[in-house]
């Protein structure tokens, strides 16, 4: 039996979440979405491309919860998206509303699934969706690393002139301005960046990974990014889906991790069936500890303009 992926949203990265999944032949997907016509009209499209692409699993649209019963992992898009001159918080109050709903009827519906939050602010409405949900820590993970890793791998072998795939580094913390991308420990094949590019070269491409987002949304000005963010959600679906034992950067609750608790923040994590099966920690330097305490002390904030 092929495995059921449920994308709740189908605007621009639930659909392309959806053609990711789809194209990598992960199972059955359906696209679900409040407007009517839109989740039908472009699971269609996507379906008839399996012709073309090799894929054949069923890609279907529909505007009710019920169809996404017995999902194996249901990944949560919905929401409104930024624009010029917003930041996520921004969208905090509106989003929470849409995610309890949108938590609440995945719990109900596929009450064994794994849930991906990819919504923002995406530290908040992680914590929305477990506590709505009443699922395990290890079954609801929200989606911030992997895409913030690209981006900061993607500037990095930009600077560095090499392939982005050799290129191995990672971001940890919020999902915001207070992110930490790694210095200390990226590297390109084993060799460190740090012996490769200046300081003032790495400041630089720190800051423009943690401003990453907002580069993007003030080139669109009607939207936010897409192709990145629908593909790290299907990055962590597959890990999951497939057993592999990823480790990937993910939002998962801390108990103690790290020195913190209570919260969700972005740490290194193995991924396999179960959803996260283990948080990979290790010792940060004093610096590298102040920084991730400013991600913290972020999401904490968030979490009570949740009112959960």
């Amino acid at each position: 039996m092929r495995n059921k992926i449920t994308i709740i949203g189908a605007g621009n990265v639930g659909a392309t979440a959806a053609h990711w999944a789809a194209s990598r032949g992960l199972g059955d997907i359906l696209l679900l979405d409040v407007v009517e016509g839109v989740p039908q009209g472009k699971a269609l499209d996507l379906l008839q491309s399996g012709p073309v692409d090799g894929f054949s699993g069923r890609v279907t649209g529909s505007n009710e919860f019920a169809d996404s019963a017995g999902s194996d992992v249901v990944i949560i898009t919905a929401g409104l998206a930024r624009k010029p001159g917003m930041s996520r918080d921004d969208l905090l109050a509106k989003n929470v509303a849409i995610v309890k709903s949108c938590a609440e009827q995945a719990a109900k519906h596929s009450p064994d699934c794994v849930l991906i939050v990819v919504t923002n602010p995406i530290d908040a409405m992680v914590y929305t969706a477990f506590k709505i949900s009443g699922f395990p820590k290890n079954r609801v993970i929200g989606m911030a690393g992997v895409l913030d890793s690209a981006r900061y791998r993607t500037f990095l072998a930009d600077a560095l002139g090499v392939a982005p795939r050799d290129v191995n580094a990672m971001v940890m913390g919020i999902h915001g301005d207070n992110m930490m991308p790694l210095v200390r420990l990226a590297n390109v094949s084993g060799v460190p960046v740090t012996d490769l590019l200046s300081a003032e070269e790495l400041a630089a491409i720190v800051t423009r990974t943690q401003h990453g987002g907002v580069e993007i949304v003030n080139h669109l000005k009607t939207g936010s990014a897409f192709y990145t963010p629908g593909l790290a959600a299907i990055e962590m679906a597959e890990a999951i889906l497939t057993d592999s034992k990823r480790v990937l950067p993910c939002a998962a609750y801390v108990e103690g991790e790290f020195g913190f608790s209570g919260c969700f923040l972005g740490v290194p994590v193995v991924l396999g069936s179960g959803g996260i099966e283990k948080i990979l920690e290790f010792e940060l330097t004093a610096e590298e500890k102040a920084d991730l305490a400013e991600s913290e002390a972020a999401v904490h904030k968030q979490m009570e303009a949740t009112g959960l």
